[in-house]
């Protein structure tokens, strides 16, 4: 990955939406480069996918908490899986120490995480969690 390869990709990040051939006109080179990159980056997956991005409404708090979970290890990639399923769950890391994966969540009402984080401990493989609620962001990079 080379220096326009990082460009294009910065490009994308911003708004995945953009047309190959503003994208060219803003970088200064061809659509069909653009173009031919993309789809290289795609095949060789250091582009793994597109997503929606919502926004964030003042008129709509959400409630953010982190989850620890405790699992097994041979259990690891299938509880993944089913983690991906739930919207709330925004960010899943896996970590070392005494837990296995930290995950971020997010929604609406307390009560709707207080479900999720009882069906997180339901999936088979799930050893135990422990869940910290998030009073605020002090920094937030992204």
């Amino acid at each position: 990955m080379d220096q326009l390869d990082r460009r294009i990709i910065a490009a994308l990040q911003y708004n995945a939406r953009e047309s190959t051939t503003k994208i060219a006109a803003k970088l200064g080179v061809a659509r069909t480069t653009v173009h031919e990159r993309i789809n290289r980056m795609e095949e060789r997956g250091v582009i793994a996918g597109y997503s929606v991005v919502l926004s964030s409404s003042e008129d709509a708090p959400r409630v953010q908490v982190v989850v620890l979970l405790e699992v097994q290890q041979k259990e690891t990639t299938r509880i993944i899986k089913r983690l991906e399923a739930y919207p709330e769950v925004k960010r899943c890391l896996s970590i070392n120490g005494e837990f296995d994966l930290l995950l971020s969540a997010e929604a609406p009402r307390i009560e709707d995480l207080d479900i999720l984080v009882d069906d997180l401990a339901k999936i088979p493989g799930v050893l135990r969690t422990n869940t910290s609620i998030v009073f605020g962001r002090r920094i937030d990079r992204k």
